[in-house]
This record gives C-alpha cells, structure tokens and sequence, in this order.
C-alpha cells in the first residue's frame, strides 16, 4: 500500500519541489495527496490544482495542513510530509510535524542554526515519527559501495580523505537579478550564517564522514566571499582532523565559473584508496598499492548488497541525482512500511540519513564559520 505523502513548499517555481516529488513518484511508494505548498494561499491552491490534488487537501498553510490532516481519520490522513521550504523555514514546520505524530522528509541543511537542530532531535526522540533528511549523494549506488570498502577494511585504516563541491553559478551578483534561488540562498535572513557552505559544503562534509565513517573532530577553514556585495560565502577551503588520525581537505566554492555540480570524493587507507565523482557516478575507481587500479560500475554482479539495493538499471545505464535522490525516498518507505507491518526493515533500507547528520551538518556549519573568523589555526568541532 501507498503510503500517503503531504508537502510544505514546493510550489510553483520552485527547483527542489519537483525533484522531491520526482523522487517520492519513481517507486510508486507515495502517493501525494495533500499540500501547503507557498505561504501564499493563491500560489498554493494554484500550484495544487496543477498536481491535481483535491481542493480540499490544499491548504494555505502549513499549520493549517498539520491540524486539519490530524482531524482527518486515520486511514485517510497524510502519513509523511515532505519539507521543502528555504533554511529559515525548516524547523517550524519539521518540529510541529513530528509532535503531531507525522513522518517527516526534510531538505537539507536541517534547520537555521545548531541550536534549532538540537531542539528538533529532542522532540525527534519524543516522537513516534520517523525523519529523513535528503543529503543527496549518499544515495548513489558507487556512493554506497564506497562506504562498504572503507567499513570492510580492505583500504586498510585510513589516513587521507580530498572532497570537493564546486559550482560556477554565482560567480555573478545573481542576486541583484530576478533570479529566486540566488535571492534566498546569499541572504542571511533566509539562509542563515553561511551561504556556499550551508549550500553545498554541508553535502561535502556529510558525504566524507558518510563514506569514511569517521568523524570531524577539529578543522581550519578559509572562507571568502568573492563576488563585491554579496553577504554571504562563495567560496571556501577546509583544513580536517578527523576521528582515528587521518586528515582531510574540503573545497566548496560557488564562483568556480564553468563549474556545476561536479561533487567529487577520494579515500585513501594504508593499503589503498579509491575515488568517485558526480560526472561519472556509475563508476568507482579503487586503486591499489601494489596492483593495478579497479574500475568497479553500478549494476554489476560483484558489488555490495547495499550497491545493489540502490541500483534500478542494468549495468551501462545511467543511474543520475533524481535516482539517487529517489533512493532516500524509497529507503525511507521501506522502513515506515516494515514498522506498519511489524516488521524489522533489512539493513540497506535503513541506511538514510537521519537526525544525527542534520544535527552534526548544523555544528560544521557553525564551526567552519567560526574559524574563518578566528585567528587561531586550528578550531575545536563542537556540537
């Protein structure tokens, strides 16, 4: 049985609306049937009727959804929401949701400051609902086999981890245009203490410590801002230390002109070290000390079983973001579907991120700002 899916943003005009609901549509696991999808009610009763949802089910806010979803009887109320607001409007809705009782899905970075985020895993603990927070790349299926070589050991303990997220698409004062994301993502208001940071350097942090498996414990960061008026971050470099000695180096910049969404991602044990990118994602190089480099591709017999559960296509067929993205989704179904069912969901399926990377995405952000602040080398990473 589908379970039932309600979404808060995500209307008319609106990039990461359409990629959730790509994304929730691909497995036919969610059906979206209700939405307060703008914080105008016309915008949001407009972008509703084009989804063809029932004029009932469309609200003008998403207090109003919560309260009147929960009137609804049980078997017809929505089960999960899906929040794809800017920064400044993830907590709030997140926080009523889950006291409420409903799953929830949330766009990434989790909240608008650290201290939000750890209000929100509080009331997460006290809450029957499940949470999902859609840091992206982990979902890729070569993204997956990585981490299962790292925790397997066979790259040995490791000593060096190289991630890198750079885009060109601010290289511009695109804000002083009528250019909406530009807008919202470089104002402090909306976005909150970092602009290229929060953006995309959250998704670089999370997907070292994901496929590493190891933790940030200090770092030493370079942050600028290079385009003249902009009040945020476009461009950074970070220093790591992370936890079991190895040491690391971030790059998330947003005026690497020509640049555009290019992640990339490289690990390396005392016995080997292996590489991924966003441009070629079917594909992992692992490359060897004393024997010749592997290419392992999606879709093939000898990778893992987390490989192959977030693998859709044969082998030679592209697997993209929106599958990757879609991964989540599915993952998080399948683990609502096993509770429902009394049952416990396999392993693969639970492996999505939660509230302890939207707590520690929080921290890196606070963290990494304050050490461009500070004049001292090296900042402790607290949470």
């Amino acid at each position: 049985m589908k379970l039932r899916l309600g979404m808060i943003g995500g209307g008319q005009g609106a990039f990461i609306g359409a990629v959730h609901r790509h994304a929730a549509a691909l497995d036919g696991l969610y059906e979206l049937v209700a939405g307060a999808f703008s914080s105008n009610p016309e915008t949001s009763k407009a972008s509703g009727q084009i989804l063809g949802l029932s004029a009932d089910r469309v609200y003008g806010s998403y207090q109003e959804l919560i309260e009147r979803e929960k009137a609804l009887p049980e078997a017809e109320r929505v089960q999960v929401l899906s929040i794809v607001t800017p920064n400044h409007l993830h907590f709030a809705p997140a926080k009523l949701a889950l006291e409420n009782g409903f799953h929830v899905i949330l766009d990434k970075p989790m909240t608008f400051s650290l201290a939000e985020a750890k209000e929100l895993q509080t009331v997460a603990a006290a809450s029957n609902a499940r949470f999902c927070l859609t840091h992206t790349y982990t979902g890729y299926p070569m993204v997956k086999e990585a981490r299962q070589l790292v925790a397997s050991g066979e790259l040995g303990a490791v000593r060096k981890a190289y991630v890198e997220y750079p885009q060109g698409w601010l290289s511009n004062f695109e804000e002083g245009s009528d250019n909406k994301q530009a807008a919202w993502r470089t104002d402090p208001a909306r976005s909150g203490v970092a602009g290229a940071m929060g953006d995309i350097g959250t998704h670089a942090f999370n997907l070292l410590e994901y496929v590493t498996g190891l933790s940030v414990t200090q770092l030493c960061a370079d942050i600028n801002t290079v385009v003249p008026g902009r009040k945020l971050d476009d461009d950074g470099a970070v220093l790591l230390r992370l936890s079991g000695g190895a040491s690391g180096v971030m790059v998330a910049t947003q005026v690497a002109a020509g640049e555009e969404n290019n992640v990339r991602l490289r690990v390396y044990g005392d016995k080997g070290g292996l590489e991924w990118q966003q441009v070629d994602a079917n594909t992992l190089q692992v490359k060897w000390l004393d024997r010749p480099t592997e290419i392992r591709r999606t879709g093939t017999g000898y990778v893992s079983s987390y490989a192959r559960h977030n693998t859709r296509t044969p082998s030679g067929h592209p697997e993209g973001y929106l599958e990757a993205f879609a991964n989540l989704y599915r993952n998080f179904a399948l683990s609502l579907q096993a509770d429902l069912g009394g049952k416990s969901a396999p392993p693969e399926a639970l492996d999505y991120p939660g509230m302890e990377e939207g707590v520690r995405g929080m921290a890196f952000i606070e963290n990494v700002i304050a050490s461009g602040r500070s004049d001292q080398k090296w900042t402790e990473f607290t949470v």
